[in-house]
């Protein structure tokens, strides 16, 4: 009995407690809020020292300046794959995608209505989304004739005449060139500026042998639009030792003139990172929406801006660095116009 007694004495004290401490609630781990996504479509290597780069360089610096999640894809030049990896990305809840070029326009704009919640930006073009009907895409324009306008003015100065090789023959790519000889002739009327599109961006051999074509008719300056294929160019320039310029250089070369060690004279400097970090910020924080496209210039001297290569063979004079200066803040003002 005294047995009994004390079992059921214990079983008492140890339902006591149990009442006392409660039921052991499970606890849920605290959800991780989404991340901002952001892809990239580059129409070529992202390593490519020049315009594809640009566009990686800025999507890392928003994973390492706003902590968004950031991937990217190569692509070719086939629309059909441009279509996929916008429905890809958009499919996978990504927030903004950018097409990196004008070739990425159309595709989309054709997958745009059925991802509402993804904002899709295309560089080198000014489609104003939202006017036409498409809220979500945006155009997203470097208007690189202004820089253009100024090494053309630098050229003139210092040369006897330019050659200017091209990648595709569309609007971005003529109208840089378009500022590069406005800006010559503003200094030089009889200033000779010779142009050729490659019809592609990758043929480096056709690049090189342009320019060497090019100089062979009295070009001593040469510049590059041709993304990759313009390596070829910084290869003549070498070979034949003339004078170039760097374009569509990352912000983070903008002192290297290393593609034409000692005969680089000045770097265009397109610092697209700046412009994109600071949309996709405003984007992530919700409370914005674009209204139209966006265009960036010289105004804007934290996106695109100039520097000069004070350890060339040949460096820029001190009146000429002043005169391209000149244009710059006259441009900025409005008083210049590169296009009209």
């Amino acid at each position: 009995m005294k047995r009994i007694f004390t079992l059921f004495a214990l079983l008492a004290i140890v339902s006591m407690l149990a009442a006392c401490g409660g039921a052991a609630t499970p606890t849920e781990a605290p959800k991780e809020e989404a991340k901002f996504k952001v892809g990239l479509l580059s129409p070529g290597p992202v390593n490519d020292q020049g315009w594809n780069q640009i566009a990686y360089d800025a999507i890392k610096r928003m994973e390492s300046e706003l902590g968004v999640q950031t991937s990217y894809v190569e692509l070719g030049e086939s629309p059909a794959e441009f279509e996929k990896a916008f429905r890809d990305y958009a499919s996978q809840g990504y927030n903004m995608v950018l097409g990196h070029g004008n070739q990425f326009q159309d595709a989309a704009i054709a997958v745009a209505k059925d991802y509402p919640n993804t904002y899709f930006f295309i560089s080198s073009s000014r489609y104003n989304g939202p006017k036409e009907g498409n809220p979500n895409v945006i155009g997203l324009n470097t208007d690189s004739s202004q820089p253009f306008y100024v090494l053309g003015v630098i050229a003139a100065k210092m040369g006897k005449g330019a050659g200017l090789v091209g990648g595709v023959e569309i609007p971005p790519i003529s109208e840089t060139f378009i500022g590069f000889e406005k800006g010559a002739k503003s200094v030089n009327p009889d200033f000779k500026v010779s142009t050729t599109y490659l019809g592609n961006w990758t043929d480096v051999a056709a690049a090189k042998e342009a320019a060497m074509s090019m100089v062979d008719e009295g070009a001593d300056f040469l510049l590059p639009n041709a993304n990759i294929a313009g390596n070829g160019v910084y290869q003549a320039i070498v070979e034949k030792k003339v004078w170039g310029f760097g374009t569509y250089i990352p912000s983070n070369q903008a002192n290297s003139f290393e593609m034409a060690p000692g005969r680089i004279l000045a770097n265009y400097v397109n610092d697209y990172g700046a412009g994109l970090v600071g949309i996709a910020e405003k984007l992530s924080k919700g409370d914005w929406k674009p209204e139209s496209n966006i265009e960036f210039g010289l105004k804007d001297s934290d996106v695109l801006y100039i520097t000069f290569n004070d350890k060339a063979e040949n460096p820029i004079p001190a009146d000429v660095k002043k005169a391209a200066e000149e244009a710059i803040q006259k441009i900025s003002s409005g008083e210049i116009k590169t296009l009209d």
